[in-house]
């Protein structure tokens, strides 16, 4: 039976420091999307740049995420996050250092972002299959209802505060480079807070397979064998390509959509991401309550399409207020549609498989280029409005088209297998280990 009660989840030490160090480099991400976002726009003043920039840090989830899922099979997980976490500390100091002597360009963004997007690539499985053996098997959906939870609250607060200091720091003179850099260094320590944290999790993550002699492709393989071979997982994995192919591009055009269509300020941009990240932090919640819900393919399917028509809402937006109101309402149903599919599919998948599975799934985030391409085309053509109409569009028919004519999207509902034996063990030896520790 789930467990519902989200303190009881934090008052494992090993996840509580899993969970603040997630917050702090969720934090980090959220703050240097405003920034990086804003300064390549006034830069450049162009919508087809911003995808660039964004295609440099989305190719590498696609080239390196598998390998990233292999290392999270085989290697201390621990030992992965922690060192990708310096890897970005050190990586944004000297991008700051760049920004705050005046000396950046269009490129120095798009080296910075391939090398993010790498380390993520390479660390995210880990991150996200250490959970299950961190507490117990009754407590993971409220885990994954506290993470989504924490990425979502620095939707809400990075943003504001990036876009505030920004405006703050460069005294209105919103060309300067001078406020952006400042906002660089407070992501760097916010990276290096996240890796300190991680250094005080006790367990190591070694999973049984890192005792497999197998060579990384077979690996790769065996997890693309194991998502074929399992409808419900496929299913997942579909249902969350579409969303980042044909939601996701609103994150990227926003800075385009506030300047051209609401003639919005980095206040403005704030204001309407933390509007999206207030609506997800109610649908993440929610994930601590999805053990009771039915007909769990209906409430996928039903708030992709929502999630369509939002998005095209938002594309006639005129106003900065009804802007934000809609763009909350798309974070509400993102969050609610992502959280219940991540909170599935770590039910679904056995433990030895767990980061090559995850890492699978982070592949969809890196599809995000097919979406953010020609929406971003379309913006140049037309305008932003236009092309954010057309998204929304193609989300909710892409979505019912998969509705009606895919198997596995139909059996993502199906009863969940129960973990396998060793993955039981090992979460029962967790909860008896740490509710002995306390």
């Amino acid at each position: 039976m789930a467990d519902r009660n989200i303190s009881r989840a934090l008052s494992y030490p090993d996840f509580r420091w899993l969970w603040v160090g997630s917050l702090g480099s969720s934090f980090a991400m959220n703050m240097q999307i405003i920034a990086r976002g804003w300064l390549v726009y006034t830069l450049t003043s162009s919508a087809m740049d911003l995808a660039w920039v964004t295609l440099s840090f989305m190719i590498p989830t696609v080239a390196f995420s598998l390998l990233g899922g292999v290392l999270a099979d085989r290697l201390p997980k621990k030992i992965i996050i922690t060192s990708a976490q310096t890897l970005n500390c050190i990586a944004t100091v000297i991008m700051g250092f760049i920004i705050f002597t005046d000396r950046v360009n269009f490129w120095d963004f798009i080296w910075f972002g391939f090398f993010n997007g790498t380390v993520l690539a390479l660390s995210m499985p880990a991150r996200q299959a250490f959970v299950p053996e961190l507490i117990p098997e009754r407590l993971i959906f409220t885990a994954m209802a506290l993470n989504t939870t924490s990425w979502n609250l620095s939707r809400i607060l990075g943003p504001a505060l990036a876009g505030f200091l920004i405006a703050w720091v460069a005294a209105g003179d919103t060309s300067s480079t001078y406020g952006v850099g400042v906002v660089y260094f407070m992501i760097a320590v916010l990276y290096f807070i996240s890796a300190v944290t991680m250094m005080m999790v006790s367990r190591k993550g070694i999973s049984e397979q890192a005792a497999a002699q197998k060579s990384a492709l077979t690996d790769m393989a065996d997890g693309l064998r194991y998502v074929w071979g399992n409808p419900p997982v496929l299913g997942l994995i579909l249902l969350s390509i579409v969303p980042f192919i044909f939601g996701m591009p609103l994150n990227t055009l926003l800075p385009a959509f506030n300047e051209d269509i609401l003639s919005g300020g980095p206040q403005d941009l704030g204001l309407l991401m933390s509007a999206m990240g207030g609506g997800a932090i109610v649908g993440s919640l929610m994930l601590a309550w999805i053990g009771e819900i039915r007909h769990k393919a209906a409430w996928l399917i039903g708030t992709c399409v929502g999630w369509g028509a939002f998005t095209s809402a938002f594309g006639l937006a005129a106003t900065v207020p009804l802007a934000a109101v809609l763009v909350g309402f798309i974070g509400f149903v993102s969050a609610w549609n992502m959280s219940l599919n991540r909170g599935l599919l770590q039910m679904q998948v056995d433990h030895h498989m767990r980061g090559r599975i995850m890492s699978i799934d982070m592949m969809s985030h890196g599809l995000m280029p097919l979406g953010v391409i020609p929406i971003s085309l379309i913006a140049e053509a037309y305008d932003v409005a236009v092309a954010l109409v057309v998204a929304g569009i193609a989300f909710a028919i892409a979505v019912t088209l998969l509705a009606v004519f895919s198997t596995s999207v139909r059996r993502v509902d199906e009863e969940m297998p129960a973990f396998n034996r060793s993955a039981k063990a090992l979460s029962g030896a967790v909860e008896q280990v740490q509710s002995e520790s306390r």
